[in-house]
């Protein structure tokens, strides 16, 4: 896989959570915009794309409480999906606190394992590598995250 920059993006922000997405340089939509404009008038999902669209809603109102999210991923990562159940359609995120949600593309998931699906396996995968240089970023104390803010990620990208 080439080595893409991607770069965070702030999206909303309520006084319980915080929205943010990765987009990736080069590219005119962030990957959350991607999903949005891919799926949001899709008839056949229709359903499944209002009830993400209402947990995201939820989620600014209440915080990105765990009881929201389908776990995915591996057990040392912060990757989830919505919803927690409900319909065909998956939104890939990271949920790095009950504050800070970044949201990432998805799709319709048409095999039991995401990883048994392309397309959905390189939504989880650049989430996964994002995450991690998230971590390592905190960690040299260069990124900061202050109850629903991430701070010091201003025009900076990163290599996944």
């Amino acid at each position: 896989m080439e080595k893409k920059d991607v770069k965070l993006e702030f999206i909303d922000k309520s006084e319980k959570a915080a929205l943010y997405t990765i987009c990736f340089k080069g590219n005119d939509t962030s990957e959350f915009a991607d999903f949005m404009l891919k799926y949001k008038n899709n008839a056949d999902l229709k359903q499944d794309y209002r009830y993400i669209v209402y947990a995201l809603s939820k989620i600014l109102e209440n915080g990105a409480l765990e009881r929201y999210f389908r776990p995915e991923g591996k057990i040392n990562d912060n990757l989830s999906a919505l919803p927690i159940e409900h319909g065909k359609l998956r939104l890939y995120c990271l949920r790095i606190s009950d504050q800070i949600l970044i949201l990432g593309n998805g799709g319709v998931k048409r095999t039991k394992k995401y990883n048994e699906d392309e397309e959905l396996s390189g939504y989880v995968i650049s989430l996964q590598k994002f995450d991690e240089i998230l971590k390592g970023e905190i960690m040299k104390g260069s990124i900061t995250i202050e109850h629903t803010s991430i701070d010091g990620i201003d025009d900076k990208y990163f290599r996944l």
